[in-house]
């Protein structure tokens, strides 16, 4: 349309000279009162009629277009106003309806899975069409599918392409326009158009102009639709963030992240815990005035990852806190890699096992005390207070000659004395699996078959007093003559009861009865070196040990006197 207004101005001017020449004819016609007109004064008239109504008509044509042209430009700056994709595809709809008179308006567009699938249907009043009144020729929308040109027919029931299609003749469909919408010549979407009341409502200006509209509003499409796709990842990634946020915040263990330059760039709360800090405090400060002493190893396990760009895992680290002094961690580090695969930081995970490091040193320190076997058995959500009745070999063991030692020698010396004994005491029990009951100041109580049961207990019992007195003489080598003493040791086979006595607050698994004060009674009779055991013990192991008829001793606070055995070896 803009190359033809330079020409039709000009026909234009050409015409109105004419009609100046013309009048001035006329004019002088009259004035000199000669009223006989030239020739061809009626045909030059006729022939200015028909050009003036030929210019009428390029005019009108001329306006519509210049009409058209200003419609796609105010359309184009209305659509674009918004990247609202449900906006827009409103605006869009309304406006074809509007510059093409159609009744109604379909918009289809393609979904994930190729097929097309309406997104907005409007009609002539701004009103959306609902689900049940979507009637309109498929057929035509398939066709445009199928080859991507636009299809316009003036009346579809008489159209031969179409008046035999079903939907057409059901739905009493006449005006059809119907145009593709491409975007980088793939067919994205479909814009249907329809009169079912009138024929001849469309005609080529109107499938131009709904082509070029088309090309303008399916930028905006993808424009919303990139927005809408922008907007919908934001939000997915921002609720990915909470959620990440919300997992790193609630991870029990300390997470903390740095940079190339050792300073921290992220803290969780278990981290500002453990490492005692705030998240502002921690964040941007240097590994360095975190960790003071003993934080060498750890930055040589940072500087490996660097190296390597591997994970290290179970590092055990005792370090002094700026804020907390004196931990053990347990940490595992793992190079942050970003773009390209390239290191930018590390990650450290925590783990403070200060505690547990404690617990584990009192266990260790309970099980010299008590027998692992023992332990095993108790369970701290089962305890209670009381026992039961078991058949066990009882041994006691005292050092002979200890006292009087004690009175010669400054308590540091003769600790250290008594634990030389007392140990090789516990080794000989438990290597036996026995358990140990106490240690009651020189002298070492232990049973055996409970809380395990063993058929061969009695004879766990005098091999470990056996080892007992090989353990002692080997320390005897060690140590000056006046420092070399001897065990007494007791045995005897009887009924007991094992169990928790004591309160709450202090409770003891021990054994109590009678057999345990004849054991007891048995090792006083003891002389230095000497194993004796009861006749019940004895019958038990016979066959299995070299021994000797002692006689009889009367226990203090029994009325039978005992009959006891002296071991020499094993069989």
């Amino acid at each position: 349309m803009g190359n033809q207004s330079p020409l039709l101005s000009q026909t234009l001017d050409q015409q109105v000279t004419q009609l100046i020449r013309l009048t001035n004819q006329i004019r002088d016609i009259f004035i000199r009162g000669n009223y006989t007109l030239p020739s061809n004064f009626f045909e030059q008239l006729d022939q200015f009629s028909s050009t003036l109504d030929s210019l009428s008509r390029q005019i009108a044509q001329l306006e519509r277009g210049n009409q058209d042209l200003r419609a796609l430009v105010e359309i184009s700056q209305i659509i674009n106003s918004s990247l609202d994709l449900n906006i827009v595809l409103k605006i869009v709809m309304d406006t074809i309806i509007y510059l093409t008179k159609a009744e109604r308006g379909f918009m289809m567009l393609r979904n994930n899975n190729g097929s097309m699938a309406i997104r907005v249907a409007r009609n002539w009043e701004k009103e959306t069409i609902l689900p049940d009144d979507y009637l309109f020729s498929r057929s035509i929308v398939r066709q445009v599918f199928s080859d991507g040109k636009p299809v316009l027919t003036t009346n579809a029931r008489e159209d031969p392409r179409f008046s035999s299609q079903e939907s057409v003749v059901n739905n009493n469909l006449r005006s059809i326009l119907c145009v593709p919408l491409k975007f980088r010549n793939e067919l994205i979407g479909i814009i249907y158009t329809d009169n079912r009341t009138r024929a001849g409502v469309f005609g080529a200006r109107e499938r131009d102009l709904l082509v070029a509209f088309a090309n303008q509003a399916v930028i905006a499409l993808e424009n919303a639709r990139l927005f809408e796709s922008t907007r919908t990842t934001l939000t997915e990634v921002s609720s990915l963030k909470g959620l990440m946020d919300k997992v790193f915040t609630s991870i029990a263990s300390g997470v903390i992240t740095t940079d190339e330059n050792d300073c921290i760039t992220l803290s969780n709360l278990a981290a500002d815990y453990i490492l005692g800090g705030s998240r502002n405090e921690l964040v941007g400060k240097p590994l360095q005035e975190v960790f003071h002493s003993g934080a060498e190893d750890l930055f040589q396990s940072i500087a490996w990852v660097w190296k390597n760009e591997l994970p290290l895992v179970g590092i055990e680290l005792n370090t002094n806190l700026a804020a907390r002094g004196p931990v053990s961690l347990q940490l595992n580090i793992s190079p942050l890699k970003g773009d390209g695969h390239v290191i930018q930081g590390v990650a450290i995970v925590l783990e403070d096992i200060s505690e547990k490091k404690r617990l584990q040193a009192q266990r260790r320190l309970f099980e010299r005390m008590v027998s692992p076997a023992v332990i095993k058995e108790l369970n701290p959500d089962e305890l209670q207070l009381g026992g039961k009745r078991t058949k066990i070999t009882t041994l006691f063991a005292d050092i002979r000659g200890f006292t009087g030692l004690s009175e010669q020698l400054p308590p540091e010396q003769l600790v250290d004395i008594l634990n030389g004994y007392l140990a090789g005491a516990a080794e000989a029990v438990l290597s036996h699996q026995g358990t140990i009951d106490k240690f009651q100041g020189d002298a070492v109580m232990a049973w055996f078959n409970a809380p395990i049961p063993q058929e061969d207990h009695t004879l766990r019992a005098v091999k470990a007093a056996l080892d007992l007195q090989k353990a002692t003489c080997s320390l005897q080598q060690s140590l000056p003559v006046r420092f070399q003493l001897s065990f007494g040791i007791g045995i005897h086979y009887g009924e007991a009861v094992l169990g928790l006595v004591g309160s709450e607050k202090r409770l003891d698994y021990t054994a109590i009865g009678d057999s345990i004060n004849t054991a007891k009674r048995i090792q006083e009779n003891a002389a230095s070196g000497q194993i004796l055991i009861s006749s019940e013990a004895y019958e038990r192991v016979a066959n299995q040990v070299v021994a000797r008829q002692h006689g009889t001793i009367h226990p203090k606070g029994k009325s039978q006197p005992v009959l006891v055995y002296e071991v020499l070896s094993l069989v």
